[in-house]
């Protein structure tokens, strides 16, 4: 394991890029008592979270904006540094058993929640409970499968008692897993498994997230305000165990979710820092020293309602995925550096020799640099649409975004040069979008994923029958069967083994199209340093600072 845990380190610490230390654009030089006064005010930054989150209560979040609220406001029991390296949070220490099953986690004497309350073991043991209770409908409860018992208590099949999660006392936590995992520690920073206070959750369990006064973290800032579909408020937290080194008090985060309207917010200095600006700007951008690219570990791609005819048939959707020219999307649409996707697990995640890349080992699984017309064609005509005749009016549906939007409509012009079909677009509001993918309420879906840690599972892993995030719907039990062996395995060569017959199983099934994967890019004031961007597209701002 330690081998194992050794060369994980080094393959990320080759994919990751600490946000903030690589802008080279120095701030204008300024008067001395300008500087002064810039010192004073300046202890607030302003983020950009493109959209007004779903949920930001730690069992329902399932997307980016969400995310970053709860990783603000909220730790776990380890966290990412700025090397994207796990390291000890609310557990300064913990111990392992010779056989790798028994995690015993030490909290800090001096870990307070923001009234100023202790964190405790059974804070934890609370939180963990309530993700695993069946009848709350966490989104990510599968990521406590690794520990013993977990899933058989989720499934009725085993008591709390039975299960590898104990308070040993205060501030001794005991988690027991099933089988020894390499990157358990990555789950264990997750924000699903972050505590929350049962006083504040039982006062309103339904809404206890969406109001500040309830919504009591133990991180680095705390929610103050929340002008719904506008803004959110932080403030440093007093009571944070490393308070001292927090140098920001205000934390803002607006909710722009047009591109171009943020960009111009950026500009007027209304924000600080944003994420994925028009692609259009993107060159002037960085031209001026404003932008920086991250290398992020995800996939954007079609999402296929395979419940729906003509979408039920294999044929359909492979003939589907192969007329898209990705080359065009990322080279004429979104230009970020963005790489054309010729399968769903992208690019950046280990294989059995972790410094081999589990996606240059399996390869592509199409052509990435053009549309495949000619199968495309033969795959509709065997389907029953030969030159697209017959084939009903889908529609394809896509979230409020300018760069969407043009993705959609190339796509849509794509289907209909190299196929003969027509494809309807409809545009939704990002949290009516969310419900409608997750209803199943749709024909075809723009959909996304960043990884949730780094191994080819926090892929695969999602496209599992009964997952929160299986939007296509789909359910294949030989596929099931690889993923349930990539999670209990502890042999990495049987796991991989099972991952790459996973992956290539999507691609003969195709429940989703593939378009490409992901790069973010960043926009940032000048002077804006110590923030922290992972490949896993987190933002943590506990040490941000202006020069």
């Amino acid at each position: 394991m330690r081998r194992i845990f050794i060369f994980l380190i080094v393959t990320i610490l080759s994919i990751t890029l600490v946000a903030g230390c690589s802008a080279n654009q120095q701030a204008p030089e300024k008067k001395p008592q300008e500087t002064q006064q810039t010192e004073q005010v300046k202890d607030t930054l302003v983020y950009n979270l493109g959209a007004e989150p779903q949920s930001v209560d730690p069992a329902f979040c399932s997307e980016i904006p969400g995310d970053q609220v709860i990783y603000n406001n909220f730790e776990a029991l380890v966290r990412h540094n700025e090397k994207n390296v796990i390291e000890p949070a609310i557990a300064e220490k913990w111990d392992v058993s010779q056989d790798g099953l028994i995690w015993t986690f030490h909290i800090r004497q001096n870990a307070k929640w923001y009234d100023g309350k202790p964190v405790t073991a059974n804070d934890f043991v609370y939180s963990w409970k309530r993700t695993l209770d069946p009848s709350v409908g966490a989104h990510y409860a599968y990521n406590l499968f690794y520990v013993k018992n977990a899933e058989e208590y989720y499934n009725g099949k085993a008591s709390w008692d039975d299960v590898g999660i104990k308070a040993l006392d205060d501030k001794t936590l005991q988690v027991t897993l099933k089988a020894p995992t390499a990157y358990i520690l990555q789950i264990f920073s997750r924000h699903e498994l972050v505590p929350v206070r049962q006083d504040m959750v039982e006062k309103d369990p339904e809404g206890w997230a969406m109001h500040p006064e309830t919504y009591i973290g133990n991180g680095p800032f705390q929610m103050v305000k929340w002008v719904h579909n506008d803004t959110i408020e932080f403030v440093k937290n007093p009571n944070y165990w490393d308070a001292q080194n927090v140098k920001l008090n205000k934390l803002i985060f607006t909710e722009i979710a047009d591109e171009n309207t943020a960009l111009s917010a950026f500009e007027s200095g209304q924000v600080d820092l944003m994420d994925n600006p028009p692609a259009q700007e993107l060159s002037r951008l960085k031209d001026e020293g404003y932008l920086i690219s991250v290398p992020t570990i995800g996939t954007y791609y079609l999402s296929y309602n395979v419940n729906k005819k003509p979408l039920d048939d294999p044929r359909v959707r492979e003939a589907l995925t192969l007329a898209i020219d990705r080359k065009a999307i990322v080279e004429n649409i979104t230009k970020g550096g963005e790489v054309p996707a010729g399968a769903f697990v992208p690019y950046g995640l280990p294989d059995v020799d972790p410094s081999q890349d589990f996606r240059k080992v399996g390869g592509d699984f199409y052509d990435t640099t053009k549309a495949n017309v000619e199968k495309a064609r033969e795959l509709l005509k065997e389907a029953g649409y030969p030159d697209g005749k017959g084939f009903p009016k889908l529609t394809y549906t896509f979230n409020t975004s300018e760069t969407h939007k043009q993705i959609a409509e190339a796509i849509q012009q794509m289907w209909k040069q190299n196929l003969g079909i027509d494809i309807e677009l409809k545009q939704e509001e990002w949290n009516v979008f969310l419900d409608t993918r997750r209803q199943g309420d749709f024909d075809i879906a723009r959909d996304g994923y960043i990884a949730d840690y780094i191994d080819p599972l926090g892929m695969l892993e999602l496209l599992s029958t009964g997952s929160a995030n299986n939007n296509p719907h789909w359910s294949n039990k030989e596929y099931d069967d690889y993923v349930n062996i990539a999670r209990t395995q502890s042999d990495e060569k049987v796991r991989m083994d099972a991952m790459h017959k996973a992956d290539a199983l999507l691609m003969k099934e195709f429940p989703v199209g593939p378009i490409y994967f992901y790069s973010e890019n960043l926009v940032v004031k000048p002077g804006l340093t110590g923030y922290i961007a992972t490949p896993l597209e987190f933002k943590f701002f506990r040490y941000a600072y202006w020069k």
